[in-house]
Parts: structure tokens; sequence; C-alpha cells
């Protein structure tokens, strides 16, 4: 199970992975360029402005107004994706596939990063269990998904200190992983690569048609 989940199963996440968003990214611009509103009013420099703005912590004013869940949101985001390219072991597991790789972070952030992953996590949860407005449009899906994202940094900081049986926590941290990748394209996931997108057209409704500022 082990060999399975590190050799064929992370191809095939990455395959889904990288197909899915690509096939989801191809979808919404075709899309918006049949919109009789969107694609004309598109302007490449006030999409730039605004996707820089909202990048920027307390770059908005939302952002100012709740600096508490601007700093935590911030920090999640930012760990989620930057632990797992920098984490030394899957940098090893490149280097011995491909042959090739970069500069790990040092095990004792990496670590400190994935528990911003996970304390992150939970508060967002609680968050959609305690604040009435955001339990109103949540679903058990989004607990689900919640979940998904979370095991795979639960598992591999297991894993790490040993916590239990190793092979058996590894394959499930590397199960899950690819689970979380495959996910990505076709859940609300998928925002990470809409991001920009949203961002350019938003930005270019205020600025070049209102000529006022989205944030």
């Amino acid at each position: 199970m082990y060999e399975f989940a590190r050799g064929p199963l992370v191809w095939i996440a990455f395959i889904v992975f990288v197909f899915g968003t690509l096939f989801q990214v191809v979808r919404i611009i075709k899309t918006a360029k049949k919109d009789k509103v969107v694609y004309p009013y598109m302007n490449g420099m006030f999409s730039i402005r605004s996707i820089l703005h909202w990048l920027v912590p307390f770059g908005s004013h939302n952002m100012r107004i709740r600096p508490f869940f601007t700093i935590i949101s911030f920090l999640f985001h930012f760990c989620l994706l930057i632990t797992p390219l920098f984490v030394m072991g899957h940098l090893i597991l490149i280097k011995e596939s491909w042959s090739f790789g970069w500069l790990a972070l040092p095990e004792s952030l990496t670590n400190a990063m994935t528990i911003i992953v996970i304390v992150g996590g939970l508060f967002f949860g609680l968050r959609r269990i305690g604040n009435p407005t955001v339990r109103l449009v949540s679903t058990a899906g989004d607990f689900l998904l919640l979940l998904l994202v979370l095991s795979p940094f639960f598992t591999g900081l297991l894993a790490y200190y040993q916590a239990f049986d190793y092979e058996a926590t590894i394959t499930a941290h590397i199960v899950l992983g690819c689970l979380w990748l495959m996910a990505i394209p076709f859940t609300r996931l998928i925002h990470m690569a809409f991001f920009p997108l949203t961002r350019a057209y938003m930005g270019s409704e205020f600025g070049y048609v209102r000529n006022s500022k989205d944030w």
C-alpha cells in the first residue's frame, strides 16, 4: 500500500489536479468570453492593481476592520501553500524520484507552519459553528472539506514524531494528501485558481467602469 501510495497514486493525483484545474480555468474563461459584460470590461492595469492589493495583508478596508481574522486567514493560507513545497520529507522524495530539488526550510519552522495550518483550520471550523451568518451558509460538505484539508498536515505531524506506527501513518498521510490534490478542481478549493480571475474582473469593473477602488 505504501509503495502504491508514493508511486502510482501520487502520479494520478498530480494528473487529476493539473488537468482538472486547467479544465476549470479554461471553462470559466470561455464562459466569461460569452458574457456581454465581463470580458469587454477587463482591463490589465486595474486587474493587476486589484490582485496586488488583495494579496497584501490589510490591503483592503474589509481586512482592516477585521484584523484578527485577517491575520489568521493570511497565516493559514500562506502556510497551507508553502509548507508542502518546502518540507524536507517531500523534497527528499522529489530528489529520489526526479534527481532534482530545492532547499528545504528548517524542520522546526515547517513543524510550526504545520501547527499554524491545523490551528487555523480549527478556528475556521469553530467560526462556521459559532458565527450565525457563516453557520447559515455552511453545510456538512464544508466541514468534510475542511477535515480533508487538515488531515494531511495532521498525519504528517504524527508521522514526523512517530506517534503511532510510522508506515501506517505515512501511508495515510500520502493517501490523504493525494485525495486533497484531486479534490481541488472539483470543490470550493478551486478558489485558489479562481482568485486571480475574480479579482481581475472586480478590479476592472470598479476601476475601469465605476472609476473607484474595489478595496
